[in-house]
């Protein structure tokens, strides 16, 4: 009774906060000192901040509600390592786990969401317009640069302000400023990444154990997460066209274009039977673009409903459903043309996603080809009557994962997430692994279905979030900061993408604005360190003791390759644990023996003979019998390591041995996981020049 009774008074608190939304008129607005443009968790952190320093704020955002993803479906937030998380946004969610007794912090339901931040708001006293969508900007020259004075809405009403800040998950003020930016993925070679660019995927071959298995989010044993493309299934129908959401393979990997990974909705479901709404038929339904689906239950007649989306538990036994897989939630091209999309494309493409992803819920529940089974599993999950009340119960937000960037002072790039992690200027921390989605389904040269984009997740170290990456070059505009659509590379944003982390850089634009305002100057020649001081006074966490004290590759030096490079084959799964090189190893999970390697290529520069070394993460339940394979000059060795063995070289390698290599020949380490007693460990691989030359047979 005391949830409920709580709940309603959440809910009662949101219905009376929209009417006073509703009331907010059409006169011509009084100048503000800041104007925020996108009412996301980032956008509202930033007009807190910004209105308790004691600027005059508004919010303006383009939907009908506030809050973005996180009052909008996405409940199970990705948060990375918790002690980068300070500031508003810490006391954001800990006022909403304390808000209705029995939440976990981090894992509040959608409708407290909205209301804890419907409390800061008022309590802040910021003016919140929804529903509006800037249509034009006023700007003038000014000290060799541009500086906006004023909005105009598609309504016609105008706003002007002193520092504009754009906390849209789309960018849209950047692009009306004319503030450089760019949309897709950059090549590999432009910021020298080895992830970067089109990345089609190998097919990464999974057990009917494993489609079968429970995810510990549900009290299972399987793994957390899969994915990729699970199993060979032709790409073509009987009429010999490609599959609904399937093109051709374009490009050579590594190489650039206008593409963004996946989006789709992060729906909040349940098995309670006391508020179990079931799963709605769309509007515009289609069997035939779930017939990659269907072939691929077909491959797996024991698949799990947990194997083919994400479960991820919040409060009061609800669920934040995500993606998980080839084909899942996510719509794979569907966004195309979001991200430079005017008002009406957009709202097609919205659309269509809802239609997409209400669809692949009905086809699995309803759909007779499909095993009862997996319908019936299905059909124990539904919507939750007590969530988005106002919108049939399904989520508000589409899940915008990437759209335009801010090209700024500093472009965050792969190496600002994995080993250059330290900033002077830091305003914020992240820490979320490099997270790709589906970007497309592909056709293999043999006719076979592939992901493309979704590469395994690589390991980022708790890294500095620079004030520069924020901020536009001055050139292009010198009032303005842009908190979400920051500057970063594609990569670089697979990372950083995550609520928490925007919610920081909200804060940190919403104090910089004011000293903006305050000294007079442009956003780019603010006093950084009386920012920087300001956020640690607010419980801002700026920097972690002993983020960056770990090894690094390029610290090492010498031949060496890191896990992250090498080639794996199999499922494994990245490890902060121990004192791994570059701040994350991989292991095999302990399963599917035989199917898994890691191959390590390095080029010599010389002939010569080298020791062979190997990181890995001893730890009591490694393996004692790791198979290792060395391939050199004069043939092949077989090594067997025991990994709960510490390690004796520099207290991160083990000796293989001394071998021959030739430079026209690259030395070849492959770690096999073929009958071993225990986790296998995959951390680095290093040669030491011994000779230089190798002596003839």
């Amino acid at each position: 009774m005391q949830l409920a009774r709580k709940s309603r008074s959440f809910l009662c608190a949101m219905l009376a906060w929209g009417i006073a939304l509703a009331s907010v008129g059409f006169a011509q607005s009084p100048p503000r000192d800041v104007i925020v443009y996108g009412g996301t968790p980032a956008g509202l952190c930033a007009a807190i901040a910004a209105s308790r320093a004691g600027a005059s704020v508004i919010v303006i955002e383009p939907t009908p509600w506030i809050g973005g993803l996180v009052t909008g479906g996405l409940s199970h937030t990705d948060k990375g390592r918790e002690e980068t998380i300070g500031g508003i946004a810490r006391e954001f969610f800990t006022r909403a786990a304390a808000a209705v007794p029995g939440t976990p912090l981090w894992f509040s339901e959608p409708h407290v969401n909205m209301a804890t931040f419907q409390q800061m708001l008022d309590e802040a006293k910021v003016t919140v317009l929804t529903g509006k969508l800037v249509k034009s900007v006023t700007s003038a020259p000014h000290n060799g640069s541009i500086r906006l004075n004023s909005i105009t809405l598609d309504d016609g009403q105008t706003f002007s302000a002193k520092v504009f800040i754009d906390a849209s998950y789309e960018g849209d003020l950047l692009g009306k400023a004319g503030v450089k930016s760019v949309i897709g993925r950059e090549s590999r070679g432009e910021y020298d990444e080895p992830l970067a660019g089109y990345v089609p995927m190998p097919i990464r071959e999974r057990s009917a154990e494993i489609m079968g298995s429970v995810c510990p989010c549900l009290g299972g044993t399987g793994p957390h997460y899969i994915h990729g493309t699970p199993c060979k299934i032709s790409a073509y129908g009987p009429d010999g066209k490609l599959l609904s959401g399937v093109m051709p393979a374009m490009g050579e990997p590594g190489t650039a274009d206008d593409k963004t990974q996946a989006y789709n909705y992060r729906i909040c479901v349940t098995q309670r039977p006391d508020i179990l709404i079931p799963f709605p038929k769309p509007a515009n339904y289609d069997p035939a673009r779930y017939e990659l689906l269907l072939r691929l239950i077909q491959s797996y007649p024991k698949v799990r409903f947990g194997r083919l989306v994400h479960l991820g538990r919040i409060a009061h036994e609800k669920f934040d459903l995500n993606a998980q897989g080839l084909f899942s939630t996510d719509y794979p091209g569907g966004n195309v043309d979001y991200p430079g999309g005017d008002a009406a494309a957009r709202e097609r493409i919205r659309q269509d996603h809802i239609d997409y992803v209400q669809g692949f819920l009905w086809f699995l529940s309803h759909d007779e080809r499909v095993p009862r089974e997996l319908r019936d599993e299905t059909n124990s999950w539904g919507l939750c009557r007590d969530e988005f009340v106002d919108n049939h119960n399904w989520p508000y937000a589409l899940y915008v994962r990437d759209a335009r960037r801010m090209v700024g002072e500093h472009v965050m790039t792969q190496r600002d997430i994995q080993t250059e992690i330290e900033k002077p200027d830091s305003v914020a921390m992240g820490s979320f692994v490099i997270d790709c989605h589906i970007v497309q389904r592909i056709v293999t040269a043999d006719g076979f279905v592939t992901d493309e984009g979704s590469f395994p997740d690589a390991p980022a170290r708790p890294y500095q979030i620079p004030y520069r990456s924020i901020i536009p070059r001055k050139n292009d505009c010198e009032n303005l900061l842009s908190p979400v659509c920051i500057s970063a590379s594609h990569i670089a944003l697979c990372s950083m993408r995550m609520e928490p982390v925007y919610m920081a850089l909200g804060q940190a634009s919403g104090v910089a604005a004011v000293m903006a305002i305050r000294s007079e100057k442009p956003v780019q020649e603010i006093d950084v360190p009386q920012l920087q001081a300001t956020l640690r006074e607010q419980k801002q966490v700026l920097q972690l003791e002993g983020a960056a004290a770990g090894p690094t590759s390029k610290q090492i030096g010498g031949l060496i390759q890191d896990d992250s490079q090498a080639e794996m084959t199999g499922t494994w799964q990245d490890s902060t644990f121990g004192n791994p090189i570059d701040g994350a190893a991989q292991h095999d999970y302990n399963a599917e023996k035989g199917t898994k390697s890691a191959t390590f290529t390095v080029k010599v520069p010389k002939d010569g003979r080298y020791e062979v070394r190997f990181a890995y993460v001893p730890s009591p339940n490694r393996a004692t019998n790791v198979p290792i394979e060395i391939r050199h000059a004069g043939g092949a060795a077989q090594v067997l390591v025991n990994e709960r063995l510490p390690t004796t070289v520099d207290k991160l390698f083990v000796v293989l041995g001394e071998f021959d290599f030739k430079e026209q020949q690259p030395a070849i380490v492959i770690v096999r996981t073929t009958g071993t007693d225990g986790f296998v460990s995959v951390d680095a691989v290093q040669l030491r020049a011994k000779t230089t030359q190798v002596p003839q047979p």
